[in-house]
């Protein structure tokens, strides 16, 4: 220090802290910067964000990167299961083949015979494809016909023989076309002799797998036929496949899963959003003003609450015209907007009435801010935390309401497919094709788990007092 009470530069100098322990290490980081760096520590509710994201371009991006039409119905591929890319042989359009008959046996025998020989010779008239199955066999003279079954496993008994097909009643019949949704799996032929009328206890059966085959005709109608150099008779087809299988009417599954992904994603995400931005309003109003207005409105939202929201989905299909068999998705997001903003409502005034006594808000209203002011500029920004919450766990609830709607028939009919209308139609056909139910009651079950666990993390990475116990 300089003598004479004059300060030079020495004096501005700083002084080295003795403690260096103190020393602050981590950067200041705001309330959001400091959520975000919490919530990116969750691993769960991390994963759940990539879920929601991947969501999010399976609705938007997927239609463009699969370009196949959801309502297009292929009758030849109903219920398919999911599969790879298949080769099919290319065969010739099929021409109505007449089973011979042996002009050596008799149509009807002269006598019933109390007991007849098992038929002999049972074999192929010709390769199996998928196309046809041709069968022929040496005739029994004291047969007055013959029963074909078709099995997918090897029959254990005469009680077993499978899917009954044909009864013949001509006992000089000796062959018989089979083009009965047939597939390029192992099947079990049996043929049993009759007297016409009943048959006998005996039976032949033979074991047939046909190969995958596909008409020039059916190729030209599913637009899959090459280069006329390409298309010889005999030659592979490389059919369209479908990774998540088909539906009852031959529609492919994904397609449908993504255009259902835009009904119940559009009901899941819009109508929260708009119900529980009425909520924060009513409720910040409500807990702003407090006394008489706040019981007021809140004895309003408690009445909202009482309302069943069955009975006013049916009051609002009927005042819009929807009959049966018609998708209600407007009075649907009517009705999730106007029954089920109170809950949001009540959970934005308690914060209210907590954020409105503190010092800040004190300050504002002195230097003259009005009560509009103060609702959207500091009170309702200071709830932003509990009202992303509130709106994560609305989401899943709006998807799950929509999906029971929509299976019990209340909500999107078909032909529109949503998540849940295709549940109801899967449920049908589970024990069959167990596909048709999995697939969209899975996507329901990630993004209902998904935005929950999000919830989860949200709340745990908004709590301020979180922060002070890191």
């Amino acid at each position: 220090m300089s003598h004479h009470g004059e300060l030079s530069p020495a004096d501005f100098l700083p002084l080295e802290a003795e403690n260096q322990g103190e020393l602050i290490t981590r950067p200041s980081l705001s309330y959001w910067q400091d959520a975000w760096r919490r919530l990116k520590k969750n691993v769960r509710a991390l994963i759940s964000l990539y879920l929601i994201a991947a969501l999010a371009l399976f609705t938007l991006v997927g239609p463009i990167a699969w370009n196949v039409d959801p309502t297009l119905q292929d009758l030849n591929q109903i219920s398919q299961a999911p599969s790879l890319p298949k080769l099919a042989t290319l065969v010739e359009n099929h021409i109505p083949w007449t089973p011979p008959v042996d002009p050596a046996l008799p149509a009807i025998p002269s006598e019933i015979a109390d007991q007849v020989d098992p038929v002999s010779a049972f074999r192929l008239a010709e390769t199996a494809s998928t196309q046809a199955v041709r069968l022929l066999w040496d005739g029994l003279s004291t047969a007055g016909g013959y029963n074909i079954y078709r099995n997918e496993s090897k029959p254990e008994g005469f009680n077993d023989l499978g899917l009954p097909l044909i009864s013949i009643t001509a006992g000089n019949q000796i062959g018989y076309e089979d083009r009965l949704s047939l597939k390029a799996i192992t099947y079990y032929y049996s043929i049993v002799p009759s007297d016409g009328f009943d048959e006998y206890d005996q039976f032949t059966s033979i074991k047939v797998e046909p190969v995958l085959a596909i008409s020039i005709r059916e190729a030209m109608e599913r637009n899959i036929l090459g280069p006329a150099q390409d298309a010889a008779i005999g030659s592979a087809i490389t059919l369209e496949f479908h990774p998540f299988g088909t539906d009852y009417l031959g529609r492919d599954m994904l397609a449908r899963l993504m255009e259902g992904a835009r009904v119940s994603l559009f009901i899941g995400i819009v109508a929260p959003f708009i119900y529980v931005s009425i909520g924060i309003l009513y409720g910040g109003f409500a807990g702003y003003f407090g006394n008489r207005i706040d019981q007021l409105l809140m004895r309003f939202a408690d009445f909202v609450v009482a309302l069943p929201f069955l009975l006013f989905m049916i009051l609002f299909k009927i005042a819009f015209g929807i009959g049966p068999g018609e998708s209600g998705i407007f009075p649907m997001l009517l009705a999730l907007v106007l029954l089920l903003w109170p809950a949001t409502a009540r959970l934005v005034r308690g914060q209210v009435l907590q954020i409105r006594e503190q010092g800040y808000i004190e300050a504002a209203r002195i230097l003259g801010g009005k009560p509009r002011y103060l609702i959207l500029r500091h009170i309702i920004p200071n709830t932003m935390g509990v009202i992303l919450v509130t709106l994560t766990f609305a989401v899943p609830s709006a998807i799950f309401t929509e999906a029971f709607l929509s299976f019990i028939g209340m909500g999107v009919a078909p032909p529109t497919p949503s998540w849940g209308s295709m549940c109801n139609e899967g449920v049908k056909t589970m024990l069959s094709h167990p596909h048709e139910l999995f697939f969209p009651a899975l996507f329901i079950s990630i993004t209902v788990l998904a935005f929950n666990l999000l919830g989860d993390g949200l709340t745990e990475a908004l709590d301020a007092r979180m922060r002070s116990r890191e």
